[in-house]
């Protein structure tokens, strides 16, 4: 999975600046730990909308086990991609309703 981010990649979630972070090493540190407490994720982007060098999508994570009990997630990601790898990405995530509340 590392190999598909830049070296520099970055993210920023500008309704969450502490949440920001830059480095594909980070990447990996951040999804091996929602992997642990989530074994069961699974992750899927909508509509997708391409425009040169940035792709839009809805993405929504899910899990129906892990140490925290069941996981939902959605958010719009502005990733710009370079040369076959994500140099960047803005996410906009947003609350959601668990569990039964999913639509």
């Amino acid at each position: 999975m590392e190999a598909w981010f830049a070296p520099g990649y970055s993210v920023t979630t500008p309704a969450h600046p502490v949440r920001s972070f830059a480095g594909r090493q980070t990447v990996r540190r951040t999804w091996e730990g929602i992997l642990a407490a989530h074994p069961t994720m699974q992750a899927g982007a909508e509509p997708q909308v391409h425009s040169c060098d940035e792709i839009w999508a809805e993405w929504e994570y899910t899990s129906e086990t892990g140490e925290h009990g069941q996981f939902w997630f959605r958010g719009v990601a502005v990733t710009v991609n370079s040369e076959g790898v994500i140099e960047s990405a803005r996410f906009y995530p947003v609350d959601t309703e668990g569990g039964s509340g999913r639509q």
